[in-house]
This record gives C-alpha cells, structure tokens and sequence, in this order.
C-alpha cells in the first residue's frame, strides 16, 4: 500500500515538474525520485520515536541545505500544503537577502504584493520572526519588519479535493508559478555572491 502510494506521488511530482518547466526551465533537471524526502524521521531528539512520517513531501529547486529559494509540496490527509521561497537559510545568505530587501524595497514588495501572490499566498510567514531588527541594519529602516524574518516563505492550504482533482498538477504549478518572482528576487543576491 506504501509503496503504491509512493509510486502515484511521485509519478504526480514528474507531471508537476514537467509542467513547472513551461516557466522555470531549471525545474526540468530535477529527477522527481530525488526530489522527494525520505519517510523515515529523525528520531534523535524527539520524544515521539515513530519511524516513520505520516506524509509525501517534495523540495524542488530548493538546493542543498535551503541553500537557495524553490517549491515545496507536502501531501498529508487535511493538513496538505504549497510552500515557496527560502526557508531558515545559512546566516550568510540570510544576511545577503536581508541586504537585498533593505536596498531594493520596491522590488521586493511587488513581488510579494502582486495580485496572484496574495491571492495564493497572502502574506509571508512569519514563523521564528526576532523581536529586534537584525545586527548590521538600521532600527529605522522602512524594511524593518522583513528584516526580522528568518524563512521567506509563502504557503498556501491545499485540500484532498483539490488535490485529487483532475487538473491538479496544472493547478498547483499554477500557484507555485505565482511565487517565480519572488524566487527570482531571493535567488539574486545568492547568485551574486556565488560569482
């Protein structure tokens, strides 16, 4: 049963990337057996030693270790979801987005402001935001409140109808295409720095 479940999720995700290469052609290097996550949990430091996750997950274009922005699709019974962005990067490139955010404001608000982003997304999630404006940058700064996020991540709730629907993977390529700007925008100053 596993094992067919598997089998139909990743069969999904190869359709989903084949899709998402219409707008981001990068997506059609991914191997969709690779990109999903692996079922056994990390029990170390958990008080719950199940060994196995109770969900499908998928990270696309998100690079080793959030080392760069990408998709992400979690399929789980009623608590399935869309993420997009980068989430809790290495402080380095943490620091080289902040930057970018701080000196080209309103790029990044259009990105995160346009119609089809809120649409889907609404606004960025602000799990493990700091109180304080981060060391380096000015308390004033008009940015100051996206200064002080960790993950630059829009999610989107996404329901078992929706995803049994048979225009699912045209569906959710569409809402991940609506987070591409925003991707562009947060892989720039990660790009830059590894010129």
């Amino acid at each position: 049963m596993f094992t067919e479940a598997q089998t139909d999720f990743q069969d999904f995700v190869e359709e989903l990337i084949s899709e998402m290469g219409k707008f981001d052609e990068d997506l059609l290097k991914l191997d969709a057996k690779k990109s999903l996550l692996r079922i056994y949990r990390d029990t170390r430091f958990s008080k719950d030693k199940t060994p196995y996750k109770t969900y499908f997950g998928a990270s696309l274009g998100m690079g080793k270790m959030n080392s760069k922005s990408g998709f992400y699709l979690h399929v789980e019974s009623g608590k399935s979801f869309l993420a997009s962005g980068i989430y809790l990067p290495d402080s380095p490139i943490l620091k080289q987005i902040r930057k970018e955010i701080s000196l080209f404001k309103d790029d990044f608000l259009k990105t995160i402001e346009d119609k089809d982003f809120k649409k889907y997304y609404g606004e960025l999630d602000d799990e493990n935001k700091l109180k304080n404006v981060p060391q380096g940058f000015e308390k004033e700064d008009p940015m100051a409140e996206y200064l002080k996020l960790k993950s630059y991540i829009g999610v989107h709730n996404i329901t078992n109808k929706e995803l049994s629907d048979k225009n699912a993977v045209k569906n959710v390529a569409k809402i991940f295409e609506a987070a591409k700007p925003l991707n562009d925008f947060l892989d720039t100053p990660i790009l830059n720095t590894q010129n």
